[in-house]
């Protein structure tokens, strides 16, 4: 008996091992043709680990390894891969923004992004209002071009500064505003797309002896018309399709195959006018039948300018959805809720204070009703109706009424929404779900009711917030999809809305789609016939499965391939920044939930994310990073092998370390400081490159070179010096003054206490930073005799170095022992009356910033030198509105100042300051310039093999804008590397704040 047992374990060993060996075989093989594959493209074609991992997720709750990532850049490469994919039996799942929350651009085939090159405008007809693109076009660049004919495409989702139209067309896109304007589908006019076997076609309105003519057709575009007629024609068919398919007045629905949209045309109802178009079954079929490459969509006129936003206050959101059903009859613009835990989330967050404001109390829900008319007149009537409406309930207890500017900023709260959510600290989130669901207005009090007794029954407590107006609300329920309990619960609670829904004979899906955390559900939503006519549809489109499969058709059950493994051991990082609030930085790069918001362009304004502006790269947006340190962090076997990850290391390398994603990125992962971490236990692994030491130690070497700084400025001037120090031929080196500006006090003496300064002025510790001291001295000047004049007495801080650049390149031991030492320094000379000011942003905010996880201290960060440490323009922003600082010290001639703000100043300060400090004397007028970053970051611009990338982000938009400026313009920037590279960009010489306002006292 032993000895079979042996023999047996013997003979598996073996099958095992054959079995292991043709894997690898097969692999390798694949590997191979893939090369192959690569070779025949115009784009570009990447099955690496690193890009692999970046596009194995979305903003969904999955996670799938795809087998390659393609950015084809014509027509011809889309075939090329339509027949790999055909003759290899793997499918293409199409992308652009990559924002789906359902799982639809997940899986594991070959990933077809065509948001780098299919971004072409083609054709426009203004007369007769429509325009024809190419699928990455971003909707709201769209509508920036088509502004100036009064014309607008109107769906408008949250996500409308990155989501592309391709994207939109997939999933039937709606928005805050589709009580007004409807779905994407309703404005898709035209599509080119590329069927399964490679041919090309146009679907687009057919009459019906052009219906015919198609049916002629000995091709597979012909069998597309004639299978879906001999299915449709049958009454029994038809029956079933309307008795099980959503409510028809429910406008957002998103459930399976548009098969109830395409009945009503006059092919089928000859009571119909309508035209028969294909358009409206591709519309929200997620990729699954073909691919689009072109698009013709209709046009609007821009709605009327005369808006108000009403924004009513609740004290249930039960109270709010009564209010809606009752406002509707007056045809709102819009009508969107945001419940008490997304208001909640916004508290957590700095970037959004600002956009705050309206809120008054803590309500329960705000509804967000957005009205508008042709004249004031008629909008005045409009409140007067809503606001009367709403008061007959005598549960709204304020409602603030916006207008202009505050509109688009309490919008921009709202649309924040799904990103602020991952603020909820730990692991539990607001998982997307059942965030879809779509009833009839008439039902949606009563439904949410039902809703939330089933909630309370798995002891939830849901996130209620979106489109109160449509009948659709995204509905989040709270769970931590790393334990198998709340895994059951998830697939659980998505069970019993899904009967919830049908009972209301609702929508599963209102917007988002299917994908694959809705698709499992629908045999049980349409019933099996139904759920057949689409399996035949998909088999006729797509007979060998090629197109985003497992998509609404096949899917896998809800709970396979989630973004994390069920009852995984917790990785624990031991790092040297302190990450206790986020629970390490695992858990920091956890927060990315992938809605992109880092996918911005330029053209939207704002920092997040430069490098990704530059390169249009997937690899270089934030999300990238997050998804490949979260990936590699956690898979990697050894705590070494994670710290030594070369993915990791190449997806963080064009991080310009600027911070927006810190401000700008509603769930707050701040990838500066995760570089400086994974830069440091890298380099202790690796050791630190000379350049980093070179560019960490710069206090020193400016030390030491300060002793001959002509000489000094002679070397680093030589081409050979920046060929052995690796940097860019084409920059010019920063200059060592003649004299070090503590020098300049020391023999001076202008820093002393014969000063007198008023009693109600504090008295400054001014901090002359690494860069000012060496660099920067006439700066360093102008502030002291700039303070001095306006009467405030000045010591000079006793501390030398910030550290910044020794956190810009990971050394972070250095760091460490400069802020400690700098807190014990400082911790008993700075308070309120006794302030810390700095010149140089990214050095004086570090101690509001990084010193906070860098000192041992734990209290640090609620210290008198963390609370009152500022930037030179926060300061005198402050006292000019104490009244301490007057325009009576300055000039009354006439400044036009062009401002460019300091990534890190956007990042953790706020760029108004410098506009409130450069406005003290009466007729200077300051613009601040929608700049993002200048590309230049520090070091990063300097370094040879970021130049190319450094002078692109430059040339985004600050290049162009300052070279517009009229020569008598003042063209200012807070940074000394901002002001570098306006120089080597522009050749022009951007002054610091305190030179402009120095040279403008009397």
């Amino acid at each position: 008996m032993q000895i079979l047992f042996i023999l047996k374990q013997s003979f598996l060993k073996s099958l095992n091992s054959y079995s292991n060996i043709f894997i690898l075989h097969s692999l390798n093989n694949m590997d191979n043709f893939l090369t192959e594959l690569n070779a025949t493209l115009e784009g570009e074609l990447f099955f690496d680990n690193l890009h692999k991992t970046i596009y194995a997720t979305d903003a969904s709750v999955y996670r799938e390894m795809p087998l390659a990532v393609a950015y084809p850049k014509n027509q011809k490469d889309i075939q090329t891969l339509i027949k790999f994919a055909t003759k290899h039996k793997t499918t293409l799942i199409p992308r652009t923004a990559g924002t789906s929350l359902a799982g639809q651009c997940v899986g594991n085939g070959i990933v077809v992004d065509v948001s780098k090159y299919f971004t072409d405008i083609l054709e426009f007809n203004e007369k007769e209002k429509w325009i024809i693109v190419q699928p990455g076009v971003i909707r709201d660049e769209l509508n920036q071009f088509l502004k100036p004919y009064g014309l607008f495409f109107s769906p408008e989702t949250s996500t409308a500064n990155r989501a592309m139209i391709g994207g939109m067309v997939g999933n039937n896109s709606t928005g805050t505003n589709s009580i007004a304007f409807g779905n994407t589908r309703d404005h898709v006019l035209e599509l080119e797309a590329i069927l399964s076997d490679g041919s090309v076609v146009v679907f687009k309105d057919l009459d019906k002896s052009e219906f015919k003519e198609k049916l002629q057709l000995e091709t597979l575009e012909g069998t597309l018309y004639k299978d879906i007629v001999a299915s449709l024609e049958q009454k029994e068919v038809q029956n079933e399709i309307k008795n099980q398919f959503p409510k028809p007045a429910i406008h957002r629905r998103n459930t399976g195959y548009a098969v109830d949209e395409l009945l009503n045309n006059n092919i089928f109802d000859s009571k119909q006018d309508k035209l028969f178009n294909f358009c409206k079954l591709i519309c929200g079929s997620e990729g699954t039948l073909a691919f689009i490459t072109k698009i013709k969509l209709h046009l609007l006129p821009l709605p009327p300018k005369e808006n108000v936003l009403l924004c009513p206050h609740f004290k249930s959101v039960k109270e709010a959805l009564l209010a809606v059903q009752n406002i509707m009859p007056l045809k709102p613009y819009s009508c969107e809720l945001m419940d008490k835990i997304i208001i909640d989330c916004t508290k957590e967050n700095k970037a959004f204070d600002k956009y705050r404001f309206f809120i008054e109390g803590e309500p329960e829900a705000v509804l967000m009703i957005e009205l508008k008319a042709e004249n004031t007149t008629a909008l005045s009537k409009q409140i007067e109706q809503a606001l009367e409406i709403i008061n007959k309930q005598a549960a709204m207890y304020v409602c603030p009424q916006l207008k202009g500017n505050e509109i688009s900023k309490a919008w921009y709260l709202r649309k924040a929404g799904l990103g602020l959510l991952a603020n909820i600290p730990g692991d539990k989130k607001a998982v997307a779900v059942i965030e879809d669901t779509a009833v009839h207005i008439d039902d949606l009090a009563n439904y949410i009711d039902e809703f939330t007794a089933m909630m309370e029954k798995h002891h939830q407590k849901a996130v209620y917030y979106a489109h109160a107006g449509a009948g659709e609300l995204h509905l989040r329920p709270i769970l931590n999809l790393k334990e198998s309990n709340d895994i059951a619960l998830f697939k659980e609670i998505a069970w019993d809305t899904a009967r919830l829904v049908k009972k209301y004979k609702g929508s599963l899906s209102g917007e988002h789609g299917d994908g694959r955390v809705r698709a499992s559900f629908l045999p049980f939503m349409l019933g099996e016939k139904n759920y057949q006519l689409l399996k035949d549809i998909k088999h006729t489109w797509d007979a060998d499965n090629i197109f985003n499969a497992g998509k609404i058709i096949d899917a896998k059950p809800i709970d396979e391939d989630l973004r994390y493994e069920a009852d995984r051991k917790e990785p624990k990082l031991a790092t040297l920044l302190n990450f206790d609030a986020e629970g390490g930085i695992l858990r920091l790069a956890e927060k990315c939930n992938g809605s992109g918001d880092c996918r911005k362009t330029h053209l939207s304004g704002g920092t997040m994310c430069p490098s990704y502006m530059a390169t249009k790269n997937e690899k270089d947006t934030t999300r990238a990073r997050a998804n490949t340190l979260r990936e590699f962090l956690t898979q990697n076997n050894s705590e070494r092998q994670k710290w030594n990850s070369k993915e990791i290391k190449e997806a963080l390398d064009l991080c310009l370390s600027c911070k927006a994603c810190k401000s700008e990125c509603p769930s707050n992962v701040d990838m500066a400081l995760m570089k400086a971490e994974y830069t440091y236990q890298y380099n202790k692994i690796n050791g630190t490159p000379f350049r980093s030491k070179l560019f960490g130690n710069v206090e020193k070497l400016s030390r030491l070179g300060s002793v001959a700084p002509s000489f000094t400025n002679w070397v680093n001037g030589l081409s050979i010096t920046k060929k052995i120090m690796g940097l860019a031929q084409e920059r010019t080196a920063p200059k060592i003054a003649k004299q070090t500006l503590r020098k300049w006090i020391s023999n001076n003496r202008v820093v002393d206490s014969s000063f007198q300064k008023a009693d109600n002025k504090p008295t400054i510790y001014l901090f002359i930073d690494e860069f000012t001291n060496y660099n920067d001295v006439e700066i360093g000047k102008k502030t002291i005799l700039l303070l001095q004049k306006l009467g405030y007495i000045i010591k000079i801080a006793p501390i030398f170095d910030s550290g910044r650049a020794y956190l810009s390149k990971g050394m972070l031991d250095e760091a460490k022992k400069i802020a400690n030492k700098n807190a014990t320094t400082l911790l008993p000379l700075i308070n309120k009356e006794n302030p810390l000011i700095g010149i140089e942003p990214s050095a004086i905010l570090s101690f509001r910033d990084e010193y906070v996880r860098l000192v041992d201290d734990k209290n640090y960060k609620n210290s008198s030198v963390a609370k009152h440490s500022y930037t030179i323009e926060e300061f005198l922003a402050q006292e000019i509105k104490k009244g301490n600082s007057t325009s009576d010290f300055f000039t009354e001639e006439h400044l036009q100042i062009k401002l460019h703000g300091h990534c890190h100043q956007k990042a953790i300060s706020e760029q108004n300051y410098t506009k409130e400090m450069l406005s003290l004397p009466q007729n200077y007028h300051v613009e601040i310039l929608p700049t993002g970053c200048c590309g230049m970051a520090g070091s990063f611009g300097y370094e040879k093999e970021h130049y190319e990338v450094s002078m692109k982000v430059g040339n985004l938009v600050l290049f162009p804008a300052v070279r517009a400026m009229e020569q008598k313009e003042v063209i200012c920037a807070p940074g000394t590397s901002c002001r570098h590279q306006i120089h080597d960009g522009t050749q022009r010489t951007a002054l610091h704040p305190v030179e402009v306002l120095y040279n403008a006292l009397k």
